[in-house]
């Protein structure tokens, strides 16, 4: 389908294409063995400007938004959504800044992100605390000019390579939710330390890691926004991000349909090739026909963000919700085309289906994208 994309667009979507033929799809099944992170990967995309795609020029970006992001973003993870997560994942570090940082803030940390010199990574989930947020147990207490910091935030994607992170942390327990805050943490921070890299199913090129603060001394200065204002921030940052994993869905599923139809074009059985039996040709008919109504989902609701559209929780949790719905759907029916063949290392098929699985689950399990996206139906009709 034709999603009417500007020159730029285009110009962008080919470039990351390009990046993905070239860089990623060649060393995707390498790295997804040895776990290994994909500097090189990402050296090529600084070089390439990519990293700047989504921040105002004043700062050094292109000056681009969401959807701009999310071509990238479904290019890269046609080929792999692992390598892709160093890109994306910056992105979500760093939305806190573009959306609630002040000017010293912005001025001081958006250059070296655009530039790709510095990845940055987002922190929120803890032991105890993923799904409900507001249970978070990591501490900011203001101490003079510093905040100081205790507590464990884990699965963090980008965790140990970014050198900018974006921490929610409670500053006052008593108020649960609207006692939480939002820091910017440097990597080098005394008291600020890694744990374990995690031995992840899918998405292995990305690093995934324990992030543990010790009395780490934050500058008050890097408190964004106010006190109590991170439950909010974050919230806001997920409404923004959350099209984003439906743009990595969206690049897993397709990449999946493309090995699928390569497979079955040149696959023979019964002195055919198994593209002209009618069973398959309805696997690939429905696997082609979710994943356009995915796109354009991700894409619309995109667009009504850059857009400046308000009320966004309810169109991000549904682009979230379907697109990785689909990316699971299509990338098991590869598999499933590829017989005995999409269940071996060698091909693809089963890395799509490994790295599908998590984006039904990070940024918001798909059973709360449905309690969202219901809560805001119920409450726009009650009006």
């Amino acid at each position: 389908m034709d999603y009417l994309l500007t020159e730029e667009q285009v110009m962008l979507r080919d470039l990351c294409r390009e990046i993905t033929v070239e860089k990623i799809i060649p060393v995707a099944g390498e790295l997804d063995k040895s776990e290994k992170f994909p500097w090189d990967v990402v050296k090529v995309m600084a070089e390439s400007d990519i990293f700047g795609v989504y921040i105002d020029e004043k700062y050094g970006g292109m000056g681009g938004g969401l959807m701009e992001l999310c071509i990238a973003i479904e290019e890269f993870s046609r080929g792999c959504a692992g390598i892709a997560l160093a890109f994306s994942a910056t992105a979500l570090g760093t939305d806190p800044i573009i959306l609630f940082g002040n000017e010293e803030q912005k001025e001081k940390y958006l250059p070296d992100i655009a530039s790709g010199k510095k990845l940055a990574a987002f922190g929120i989930t803890e032991p105890a605390a993923g799904s409900d947020a507001s249970a978070m147990q990591t501490t900011a207490k203001k101490d003079d000019d510093h905040y100081i910091l205790n507590g464990t935030k884990h699965f963090i994607t980008n965790g140990g390579d970014a050198e900018i992170y974006t921490i929610v942390a409670m500053t006052n327990k008593s108020k649960g939710a609207r006692g939480a805050s939002i820091f910017i943490v440097e990597k080098d921070t005394p008291g600020f330390t890694f744990g374990k890299k995690e031995d992840k199913m899918g998405i292995r090129g990305s690093s995934t890691r324990e992030l543990i603060f010790t009395d780490c001394k934050v500058p008050k200065e890097n408190l964004i926004g106010r006190e109590g204002q991170g439950f909010i921030i974050a919230m806001r940052t997920f409404d923004m991000s959350r099209p984003g994993i439906g743009a990595q869905a969206l690049g897993i599923a397709q990449g999946s349909l493309d090995v699928a139809v390569k497979y079955a074009k040149e696959r023979k059985q019964f002195g055919k090739p198994i593209s002209s039996f009618q069973g398959i040709q309805f696997m690939l008919a429905d696997m082609a026909t979710q994943i356009e109504a995915a796109r354009a989902l991700v894409y619309a609701s995109a667009r009504q963000i850059d857009a400046g559209a308000k009320n966004l929780a309810k169109d991000s949790a549904m682009a979230k919700m379907f697109a990785s719905d689909t990316a699971m759907k299509v990338s098991t029916d590869a598999v499933q085309i590829l017989g005995g063949y999409g269940y071996m290392h060698e091909y693809p098929a089963e890395k799509f289906m490994r790295d599908a699985k998590i984006t039904q689950i990070y940024e918001g399990t798909n059973q709360i994208q449905r309690n969202i996206i219901a809560l805001n139906l119920i409450k726009e009709t009650s009006k």
